[in-house]
C-alpha cells in the first residue's frame, strides 16, 4: 500500500475517509484505512516521541496512536464518546490517529481536489496535501500521511521536556 495516492485526472473517483479534529474536517485516502474503532485507553510509552500518545492493543497487535489535534496544533484533544481511532496501514506499519469524530466517506472526482496554497506549505503546514470545497459546508482538508509520519520522526529527534 502506497503512503500517498497520486490523484490523476484519469481516475474516475477518489474515496476519502472523513473525520473531525479541532472543529475542522479532515480526510485520508480510504485505501489507507484499515479500520475505525472507538477510542481506547492509550497506554503511554516511556521515551516515545512527543507526538505519540502511546499504544492500544487491537486484535493482538500493538498500534501506536497519535492525537491528530496535537499533531496539528500542539494541544491535546479531549477524549469524548464521539472520539475514534482511525487505524491506518502505512506500508505495513499500523498507526492510529485519534480524532474527535469519524463522519463519513466522501467520493469525489480528483479534478476538484485543490492544491494547498503556497503560503500554508511555506509556513510549515505541509500535513495537508489537498482541499475539497463543498457547497454550504466547510472544506475538507486531505492529510498527507507521509508528512504526518515525517513530523513524528522529526519530533523523535527533538529534545523534550516531557520524557
Amino acid at each position: 500500500m502506497n503512503l500517498e495516492t497520486d490523484y490523476t485526472p484519469e481516475a474516475i473517483e477518489v474515496s476519502l475517509a472523513c473525520f473531525e479534529a479541532r472543529r475542522r474536517s479532515y480526510a485520508v485516502d480510504v485505501s489507507l484505512v484499515r479500520e475505525i474503532v472507538r477510542s481506547h485507553e492509550v497506554t503511554p510509552l516511556p521515551s516515545a516521541p512527543d507526538l505519540i500518545d502511546g499504544v492500544v492493543e487491537l486484535r493482538g497487535a500493538l498500534v501506536p496512536v497519535l492525537d491528530l489535534g496535537r499533531v496539528l496544533t500542539g494541544d491535546r484533544s479531549e477524549i469524548t464518546n464521539q472520539s475514534r481511532i482511525v487505524v491506518l496501514d502505512c506500508d505495513g506499519l499500523l498507526m492510529g490517529l485519534c480524532v474527535d469524530a469519524a463522519t463519513d466517506v466522501l467520493s469525489v472526482n480528483p479534478s476538484i481536489l485543490e492544491d494547498v496554497p503556497d503560503l500554508a506549505t511555506q509556513a510549515g503546514y505541509n500535513v495537508v496535501r489537498a482541499v475539497v470545497r463543498r457547497e454550504s459546508e466547510p472544506p475538507v482538508m486531505v492529510l498527507s500521511v507521509k508528512a504526518i509520519m515525517e513530523k513524528v520522526y522529526r519530533s523523535a529527534l527533538e529534545p523534550s521536556g516531557e520524557n
